[in-house]
């Protein structure tokens, strides 16, 4: 999840898919820099969001300085169970908290790619990994619409508000396809939304790298995910989202204060707003 100043004029949406891309990249590389939780705090705020959306204390321990950046609306590994061996890929990495628990629950024997395609997110990937000497992670510069995968190369994907941001959700589910081997199973958490959202807030930029007006109508999502060929979707759990992401995310407050929102108004809208945790299958 994102919650940066972004570049376009006040209300103004990005319209193409390379603005959208270039529009979080920059959202994220803010976020690096400032060396936290996007929405302030530092390290404290980064724990403290982690575990309200589904990560114990005891996973929080064990990633490596600086991977926990206070991101994500929801826990992804905690939806099924990933066994030793597996080959897992996580769709918008980071700086690799999914990975790094991902990675301890495969083992030795099992392998965890992470894609992005924010070079400072790549970077501080990185560099979590050696410093902790995770031989079992890798990280990748790419898209999530175009993965630097093979065909039917991966056991698991992962992936924490990241396919809400895509400007092209449907590829990201027909790449997701593509790699994953027969009987190979998606764990995602996103963003989606129960009814439409106020074409002021869709307008908004902040809001859509904070997740909020990139995100689709549940049974769009759903419907998209059952074009690309997977079944027995099912979301495993959910929970209201707008009302935390409003509440500790300044820019966003006075982006849609811009576009004449009041908090009573947008009060209003925070119930069509879910968190959601979904597993589907390839088979």
């Amino acid at each position: 999840m994102g919650c940066c100043n972004s570049t376009p004029a006040p209300g103004q949406a990005p319209e193409t898919p390379e603005e959208i891309r270039r529009l979080v990249a920059e959202g994220y590389a803010r976020v690096v820099a400032g060396g936290g939780s996007c929405c302030g705090g530092g390290e404290a705020r980064a724990a403290l969001i982690s575990g309200a959306i589904g990560y114990s204390k005891e996973e929080l321990a064990a990633l490596p300085e600086g991977a926990n950046l206070g991101l994500g609306c929801g826990n992804p590994t905690a939806l099924d169970s990933l066994r030793p061996g597996e080959v897992v890929l996580d769709l918008g990495s980071g700086a690799g908290i999914d990975a790094f628990l991902a990675a301890r629950q495969v083992g030795t024997e099992g392998r965890v790619i992470g894609v992005d395609m924010t070079d400072e997110m790549l970077a501080r990937a990185r560099a979590n990994a050696q410093a902790v000497e995770a031989e079992n992670v890798e990280f990748r510069k790419g898209l999530i619409e175009e993965l630097p995968v093979e065909n039917d190369a991966v056991d698991v994907i992962i992936s924490n508000c990241v396919i809400n941001l895509s400007p092209e959700k449907e590829r990201v589910f027909r790449e997701a396809f593509r790699v994953l081997k027969p009987g190979g199973r998606l764990m995602i958490s996103d963003v989606v939304l129960e009814r439409p959202l106020p074409r002021a807030i869709l307008r908004c930029a902040d809001a859509y790298v904070g997740c909020v007006s990139g995100a689709w109508l549940r049974a769009d999502y759903i419907a998209a995910m059952e074009a690309a060929g997977f079944s027995d979707i099912r979301v495993e759990r959910e929970s209201v989202f707008g009302a935390d992401l409003y509440a500790s995310d300044s820019d966003l407050q006075l982006a849609l204060a811009r576009e004449g929102f009041t908090k009573r108004e947008l009060e209003e809208h925070f119930p069509a707003i879910k968190s959601v945790g979904i597993t589907a299958y390839k088979r």
